[in-house]
């Protein structure tokens, strides 16, 4: 998909997706300029959590969104928002898990970080957009653009973009949206990208080990929060580990 030669920031996760995202624009003639988001303070997060360093947003992936930015020869720059992730993002995964619901990081994750923050940051650096890796596509309807479905739906995250505004939809591109993943392993290998054989990323960025009970735990700085099961009648049941788990 061809578009008007703008300067774009491209979110850089130092993935394929956001990698080819910036090659491709790149390749069309677009000032492209890369953008990382650290969202965690690496120094003391990489000690406690050896297993993360090949996950989404860990320092190995700040490290290869900035050899990516290099092979391309465009700018790049590694926003700090760390204190927004975390009352936006990790307090909002606890609160919601200690009161008995299921939260979606990841949707708030874009909502607030991706599409408020670093657009933002896109906009007072004078660009005219901001571009990600998203299996999602961006149509014109009545009022504005449409957000749509990526056309490989077994890769769609459409889902994670729903609480997008109209306004945030104009300023943003998705150029993958229309492509498979093997297209955009295939260009990452004609660019010859480093990270075109990269593994994907399937886990929640901070709870790389799926362990999300410790997490919580450790965050709160608590231990197990054992309770007891209670009839509405007033009659004990039994005890629960905590109602979280």
């Amino acid at each position: 998909m061809d578009f008007p030669k703008k300067r774009i920031v491209v979110a850089m996760s130092g993935g394929v997706d956001s990698s080819v995202t910036a090659a491709l624009l790149q390749e069309q003639g677009h000032e492209v300029i890369g953008m990382t988001m650290q969202i965690w303070d690496y120094s003391s997060w990489a000690e406690d959590n050896p297993e993360s360093c090949g996950t989404c947003c860990s320092p190995d992936d700040v490290h290869d969104a900035r050899r990516v930015a290099e092979q391309l020869g465009i700018p790049f720059y590694v926003v700090n928002f760390e204190k927004d992730f975390q009352q936006e993002v990790i307090d909002y995964f606890c609160s919601e898990y200690f009161a008995g619901r299921t939260p979606n990081p990841c949707v708030l994750c874009n909502q607030v970080l991706k599409f408020e923050l670093l657009l933002r940051r896109a906009r007072e650096i004078e660009a005219d957009c901001l571009a990600t890796g998203h299996y999602a596509r961006l149509e014109p309807g009545e009022g504005g653009s449409v957000l749509r479905k990526g056309l490989d739906e077994s890769k769609d995250q459409s889902y994670f973009l729903f609480t997008m505004t109209g306004e945030q939809r104009e300023r943003v591109l998705f150029p993958l949206g229309a492509m498979s993943k093997d297209e955009v392993r295939g260009h990452a290998v004609r660019f010859g990208l480093t990270v075109a054989e990269k593994a994907e990323s399937q886990d929640i960025c901070f709870v790389p080990d799926g362990d999300y009970v410790r997490f919580l735990e450790q965050e709160r700085g608590a231990g197990r929060m054992d309770g007891q099961i209670v009839h509405r009648t007033g009659k004990v049941l039994g005890t629960h580990r905590g109602t979280y788990r």
